[in-house]
């Protein structure tokens, strides 16, 4: 936006130096008044041909001479200018990026999903499932031509290998990066970058050699998901363990029925159910839903978490139930 913008202002003082010089010079030249002086200028700069004010000396006729020609350079510029302005959407892309800018200072914590290919796109939907903020970086002509026409979601076309393009983003503001990109190099430089911009930032990677997985662990990613090894497992676990399976597809929502996981955090929960046991709380009497582990930051996470667990500081919940459950869950919350 900033070349497109410097190419136009370019193009407008050409314009103005043209003017002014011709003005000043008529006026000097001529003896002409500063309205004749502009009035001769305009019809030279403009091409017009109305006659001239009052007949021109030899230098007068010398000057304009030289300075049509000057002029019909600066018109063919303006004139390229303007038609790539017009013709080409440069003015569009520019009110596009302003409002692209101006929704993007608002950002904070928010998710960036680098690539919009099979496991990008589905990313995207999860997220947008769970109404999380993010930002769709993708500049693949090809991949963007999949996009939905009316996304309910932002999008940079453009490389998200750059750091420019990730500081558009607000890579230094943002909770988390997701890399779906099918080629790991761009993944690692990707990974690199962002960590440098943002050490905090949680990066989830996609690795599609399987040499790739430790080369973006020391690039920087917290965690590195291999979809063919994923789904490897899974196809394989459709044979040993098929109702495991079943159930797993029903939690993470590939099966369309009522049932969900959620995670809550200590510091989500109000005052006076802190530093209570789960039979304290209840939950499963009040809510319908149950506690089926509790992350402990010291101990790791616990499964089936007995009745007299404690709920501290650090610990995160993991709650099953369905989408009307954890609604009344909600009242433990802040």
């Amino acid at each position: 936006m900033k070349e497109s913008v410097k190419t136009f202002l370019i193009a407008a003082l050409m314009l103005l130096v043209s003017i002014g010089t011709g003005t000043i010079t008529f006026t000097l030249l001529e003896d002409y008044s500063l309205l004749d002086a502009f009035y001769m200028t305009m019809l030279m700069v403009s091409t017009v041909g109305f006659r001239e004010v009052s007949p021109l000396s030899d230098n007068g006729k010398i000057f304009a001479s030289l300075y049509m020609m000057f002029n019909l350079g600066i018109y063919a510029y303006i004139v390229s200018v303007i038609s790539r302005y017009i013709f080409e959407g440069e003015f569009k892309k520019i009110f596009t990026t302003f409002i692209f800018n101006n929704k993007t200072k608002k950002l904070k914590n928010h998710v960036i999903v680098v690539g919009y290919g099979k496991t990008g796109a589905r990313t995207c939907e999860e997220l947008l499932k769970n109404e999380v903020q993010f930002i769709l970086i993708e500049h693949d002509p090809h991949v963007l031509q999949y996009l939905p026409e009316n996304p309910r979601f932002q999008i940079l076309k453009e490389d998200a290998t750059r750091e420019e393009v990730l500081m558009k983003a607000r890579i230094e503001v943002a909770k988390s990066l997701i890399v779906t990109l099918p080629n790991d190099t761009d993944n690692m430089i990707i990974c690199i970058t962002a960590k440098g911009i943002n050490p905090n930032l949680n990066i989830i990677a996609r690795a599609s050699e399987e040499s790739a997985e430790k080369k973006l662990y020391r690039a920087g990613a917290n965690k590195v998901v291999k979809p063919f090894a994923i789904g490897g497992i899974h196809m394989a676990h459709l044979i040993t363990q098929p109702y495991v399976i079943e159930f797993l597809e029903i939690l993470t929502g590939i099966k369309d029925q009522d049932l969900q996981l959620e995670e809550y955090m200590f510091n989500e929960l109000k005052e006076d159910f802190k530093n209570k046991t789960i039979k304290e709380l209840d939950i499963r009497q009040n809510t319908g839903a149950t506690v089926i582990g509790v992350k402990d930051p010291e101990k790791g996470f616990i499964f089936d978490p007995n009745s007299e667990t404690i709920i501290k500081k650090g610990d995160v919940l993991i709650v099953l139930g369905s989408h009307e459950s954890l609604k009344k869950f909600q009242m433990y919350c802040v």
